[in-house]
Parts: C-alpha cells; sequence; structure tokens
C-alpha cells in the first residue's frame, strides 16, 4: 500500500519506514506486559522516552551535577550553561521572540496557576474569564476558586455533537467585562483540534488576552507562538517525549513584565531586605527556588528530537493511523466514539454498549494492550455526551498499524467476554 497522506503529501510507505526507525530509539517499547508485545495507546497521558532524553539526564548526574545560577565554580557554570541552553532550544521549538518569555514550570498545570494566581490576581469582581466546555480540569478549577475568591464570572463555550466549539456563541458571550479566554490548543478528551488562531484574532479585536492549553498539541504539531499571537501558551514536558516534572509557560515578554512574582524564593529575587524586596528580571522572576535541572536540560533535548524527527511527518503519520483505527472500531458492533471533528488529532475516546470502560480496559490490558479509563481530566465534556466515563485509545508516532490490529482483535474478545 502506497497511499498518501492527503494534507501533507508523504507517502505512507516513507512514513511507515521513518517512523519504525525512530520507534527503536525507545527502550522501553521492547517490553512485554502479561507476557504479551506491549502495545502502547496511552499516549495522551505520556508518551515513552527516546533514548537520548534519557541519556541527557543521566549525563547530567554523571558529569554536571550542581546547583544553577549561584555558583562560581566550573560545575555550577556548566551546569547553568546546559540548562540555559535547553531555555533556548524551547524558544527556538515555539518560535518566541526572546528567552525571556520562556518560563519553566512543572507542567501545564503549574502554568496555568501561573497565569491564574498573577494576572487572575488582578481581576475585580464581575470580571469574566471565558473557557471552553472540553477544558481539563486544569484549566477549568484555578478560574473556578478565583470566581469563589474574587468574585470573577467564569463562563464557558458550548461544543456541538461532534464535539467542535461554537464559535458563533463565543462571539456572543465576550463582552465589555470579557479580560481573557482561555483555551485547549487539542482536546484530551476528544482529540479535536481548536481554531485557536481564530480565537486569538477575534479576542484580540477585543483586545482580550489569550492563554492557550497545548499540552496536547506540541507533541504532533508544529507550534509557532508569533503566527497564533497568543498571549500565553501552556505545555508539559512528559507529553512531547521529554521527562516529567517540567514545563513551559510561554508569555509575551510585555505581558510578563506587567505581572507579579507568583512564588518567592531562591534566584527570583535582585535584592532582599526585611523592609523591601526587589525582583529578578525575566524569566527568573517567575522561577523561585532549585528547578528541575536534569529534566530542563531533557526537555531541550527533546525540543530538538522532536525538530529532527519533522513534526509535519509525526502530524500526518499519526493522522493516517487516526483514520484506520476509526474505521476499524466503526466496525465493532456497539461501539460509540465520542468527538467526532472534522479537525482532529491522534485520540479516540469511545464506549461499548453494555461494557464498562473500566473493565474493558482491564481486560485488553491482560492482552497487553495500554489504554487509558475513566473521566480524562475532562468531567463536563464527558456529561455533556451523557457519560461518565470513557476508555480512550490514543497515537504516538511510534505507533503501527499492526499494533491497532492488535487493539481491535484484543476488543472483539474483550466484548465477547463481556456480553
Amino acid at each position: 500500500m502506497n497511499a498518501i497522506a492527503p494534507k501533507h503529501g508523504y507517502s505512507e510507505a516513507q512514513l511507515a519506514q521513518e517512523m519504525l526507525a525512530l520507534r527503536e530509539q525507545f527502550p522501553l517499547l521492547n517490553r512485554t506486559v502479561h507476557g504479551k508485545p506491549l502495545v502502547y495507546f496511552d499516549n495522551g497521558a505520556t508518551v515513552q522516552k527516546p533514548e537520548a532524553v534519557i541519556e541527557s539526564m543521566n549525563q547530567y548526574y554523571r558529569e554536571l551535577n550542581s546547583n544553577i545560577h549561584r555558583g562560581v565554580h566550573y560545575l555550577s557554570g556548566e551546569a547553568t550553561d546546559a540548562y540555559e541552553q535547553a531555555r533556548e532550544k524551547v524558544r527556538q521549538f515555539i518560535n518566541a521572540r526572546s528567552s525571556k518569555e520562556v518560563i519553566f514550570v512543572r507542567g501545564t498545570t503549574e502554568a496555568i496557576n501561573l497565569v491564574a494566581n498573577t494576572f487572575g490576581r488582578q481581576l475585580s469582581e464581575g470580571d469574566e474569564v471565558i473557557v471552553s466546555m472540553m477544558e481539563h480540569h486544569a484549566n477549568i478549577v484555578p478560574w473556578q476558586l478565583l470566581r469563589d475568591q474574587l468574585g470573577i464570572v467564569l463562563k464557558v463555550i458550548p461544543v456541538d455533537e461532534d464535539g467542535e466549539l461554537d464559535m458563533a456563541a463565543l462571539n456572543a458571550m465576550i463582552s465589555d467585562k470579557t479580560r481573557l479566554i482561555s483555551v485547549t490548543h487539542i482536546s484530551n478528551a476528544l482529540g479535536t483540534i481548536n481554531p485557536v488562531k481564530q480565537i486569538t484574532q477575534l479576542a484580540h479585536l477585543h483586545e482580550i488576552p489569550v492563554l492557550l492549553d497545548g499540552a496536547q498539541a506540541v507533541p504532533h504539531t508544529k507550534v509557532d507562538v508569533q503566527d497564533l499571537d497568543c498571549d500565553f501558551y501552556a505545555f508539559s514536558g512528559h507529553k512531547m517525549y521529554g521527562p516529567t516534572g517540567v514545563g513551559i509557560l510561554y508569555g509575551k515578554e510585555t505581558m510578563l513584565e506587567k505581572l507579579p512574582p507568583w512564588q518567592g524564593g531562591g534566584d527570583m529575587i535582585d535584592h532582599v531586605s526585611f523592609e523591601e524586596t526587589t525582583f529578578a528580571d525575566l524569566p527568573h522572576k517567575f522561577e523561585a527556588g532549585t528547578p528541575a535541572i536534569a529534566e530542563g536540560i531533557g526537555l531541550g533535548v527533546a525540543c530538538d528530537w522532536l525538530t529532527n524527527a519533522g513534526l509535519d511527518k509525526i502530524a500526518a503519520w499519526e493522522d493516517i493511523l487516526l483514520k484506520y483505527a476509526t474505521e476499524q472500531m466503526n466496525e465493532i458492533p456497539g461501539m460509540r466514539i465520542i468527538g467526532n471533528a472534522e479537525q482532529k488529532a491522534g485520540v479516540i475516546s469511545f464506549v461499548m454498549d453494555g461494557v464498562h470502560a473500566q473493565d474493558l480496559g482491564v481486560l485488553i490490558d491482560q492482552l497487553g494492550v495500554a489504554i487509558r479509563t475513566g473521566h480524562h481530566c475532562a468531567m463536563p465534556v464527558l456529561h455533556h455526551f451523557g457519560v461518565n466515563a470513557t476508555a480512550r485509545a490514543s497515537f504516538g508516532l511510534y505507533n503501527t498499524k499492526e499494533e491497532i490490529d492488535v487493539f481491535i482483535a484484543a476488543m472483539n474478545r474483550a466484548r465477547d467476554m463481556l456480553l
């Protein structure tokens, strides 16, 4: 078979060969579970790590281990250089204007909370923040806390039956009280790719800043924050073939300069006395204490690794996998896919008549297939579709059509056992 991925122009055979070569760099994928070769379809939760990322962290601990920024000795200088080089790699990866706009955090959740606890704390009673129905809890709960503490108003963009945002409703709900629009780039529960550039353009017509949750986007598509023109962009290392415990908040320099620090401590200060403290310049103003140094270095390596792999090729291959899996799943009796947006990433949430999602996940795990079950930290949108939980298969660049065949066979076997 030598089909052409229509939106990208790559032949399927070419992509399959290149992705298989990349797959060889992931040591964990050689594992067996329950005596079966591992089929890992839980990439929406976290992806596996290539050898280059793993080795970069090992090298830090073997050769560079020292605290950064504040030391004058040789090892501290080397570690600081490696960490700041990683920041520059991230800057290039998302095309930020300056490394001052790249803030290291623990992940997407902390990045959103940073904005909520700096920008959000400047809001007043009656001010409005707009989110969407398909948001991860990390982009709902921080704004609810502010609603309860400050009296702000939280508005929610509805979604249609296919899981697409109602853009007309968004346009109608913007008012002179709207202070921020905060939406996901790609839904972790539905796979919907939102028209975030259009949302940003609309918001900026009303001089409203935009925060984008990019956790599910950066591993799958090229993100250019200058092109998107968003004011904030948040993402996690562990979803983009990097380490856990590290992530990024991008913010326009003009926005970040106006915000107060969130956490106080070492490295985010200029001068401290008991009478007054002055704060460090960007980006260090938002980076209190010793950071996850090895993880930050590993994140920089992950950025280089993804760039070299080719995000356009990754997107094309995952699109092939998505279409192939969707066709196969639609042939299973009683199967219902939740979320069928026209623009969709490699995520399939589904329910099966008469079968609880958790039971399905446990049974196919026994056959070597790892999927996610539950509410995916997105309860509101699942409730909108009339379900409390779904099973979710999510694809990474190293997955194959043959693995999808194993997955489909496992699902059919589980269905026969449970019904």
